[in-house]
């Protein structure tokens, strides 16, 4: 049988024409519908971003450490409450672990056992002034004042770099520091209280030396600054960080005294143990 001939009237080339342009159009809106479910192509598109998330992921990743110092509150009028602050960390192939002791002289320690997985979800165990046992913290304790402090209990760990959602902003200096400003996005998947955390990144270290974390719903702000920045066996770290919320007076300051960037901790490192007059109980 002979093949029919296609009847395309008396402007074929119009109609081909509009064949074409409908092609291109359909092909547009599946690349844009590919880049909203697929986010992380878009960080292909823009190496500085992809610099910065995989510098400071990798170096989470590669925490090993074991510290002493003092954790203090410095109040508007100059009055200061000083606590003993005890902290070792491993990412091990599952994710983060971090554990943190603070105690004041003569009084029952607060424990913290935080663990981040690989995609950034967090779970908190804590055992507090009169508890007998490790149990989870709440997510509606997240934001509590970490023993009156201005640092929270979420304040321990930096999720933020394994959010989705994450963008460049322009680039500033900070102080005499030039920075990548890495804002990071929460999604309706991330267990926080912030809505956003502006990164100042320094370009030349990949370590921030200042941190804006916005609430969700009211938009106050707390602002962690960064001093004493270091190099130790490869790893970068900072001997002091201050916390202070917006709009209430004083600010809280965690001082790194000691400590070993290369500790070689295992598992059994991260067990919550209570204090001698919390075990007496």
């Amino acid at each position: 049988m002979l093949p029919r001939r296609r009847k395309f009237g008396r402007y074929p080339g119009v109609r081909c024409a509009n064949c074409v342009f409908g092609t291109i159009q359909a092909s547009i809106a599946l690349l844009v519908l590919l880049s909203l479910v697929h986010p992380s192509r878009t960080f292909a598109a823009n190496p500085d971003l992809q610099t910065v998330l995989t510098g400071s992921r990798q170096r989470i990743q590669k925490l090993d450490y074991r510290v002493t110092g003092r954790l203090t509150r410095v109040e508007g009028n100059g009055k200061r409450t000083i606590y003993k602050f005890v902290a070792k960390a491993h990412w091990f192939p599952d994710g983060l672990r971090v554990l943190c002791e603070i105690s004041a002289p003569g009084s029952e320690k607060t424990s913290l056992l935080l663990y981040m997985s690989v995609s950034g979800h967090v779970t908190i165990e804590a055992v507090r002034p009169g508890e007998k046992a490790a149990s989870v913290l709440p997510f509606d304790r997240w934001n509590d004042p970490l023993v009156g402090t201005d640092f929270s209990y979420e304040d321990m760990v930096e999720s933020q770099f394994f959010w989705k959602n994450q963008k460049l902003l322009a680039p500033e200096k900070y102080g005499a520091r030039e920075c990548f400003v890495l804002q990071s996005m929460s999604g309706s998947q991330d267990r926080t209280y912030y809505d956003s955390v502006t990164s100042w990144i320094d370009r030349g270290i990949l370590y921030p030396v200042h941190v804006v974390k916005t609430f969700r719903g009211t938009g106050q702000q707390k602002d962690f600054i960064y001093y004493g920045l270091r190099q130790i066996s490869g790893v970068w770290s900072a001997t002091q960080v201050e916390a202070k919320l917006q709009g209430k007076p004083g600010s809280s300051i965690l001082v790194i005294e000691g400590g070993s960037g290369k500790a070689n901790l295992g598992r059994k490192d991260f067990e919550i143990r209570l204090s001698g007059a919390q075990a007496e109980k």
